[in-house]
């Protein structure tokens, strides 16, 4: 029983050691987004078992996403990289979203006669 435990504890130690790692990862990708966009504003979508989904958003307005193997690894990644953290997407975070030519074309082409986006 007891080679059991240690086995467990060794198991245990190796994946939050993986965690920590991917947290530290994201929380570099995140800080040079970040720094690419005079400082950058996040969320973090659960995406059920894929993960979860941090959408960052610039202060010049330029968005992007990251996708975290686990919902606690991505809220570790925001909380080392230092961003604003907000509940929802929605009001002014949402606002602050700045799209151009290649989101409007992409949306339009999406829509039956719209242009496409090659």
């Amino acid at each position: 029983m007891a080679d059991t435990q240690q086995v467990d504890e060794g198991t245990d130690a190796r994946q939050a050691a993986k965690a920590e790692r991917a947290a530290a990862r994201l929380a570099k990708q995140i800080g040079g987004f970040s720094k690419a966009h005079g400082g950058a504003e996040g969320h973090v979508a659960y995406l059920g078992e894929r993960g979860a989904r941090i959408v960052l958003v610039g202060a010049d307005g330029g968005w992007g996403d990251l996708v975290a193997p686990s919902y606690a690894i991505a809220e570790q990644a925001v909380a080392k990289s230092g961003i604003t953290v907000h509940e929802a997407f929605d009001g002014e975070f949402a606002a602050k979203v700045t799209t151009g030519p290649y989101e409007w074309t992409r949306m339009a082409g999406i829509q039956i006669g719209g242009p496409k986006n090659r």
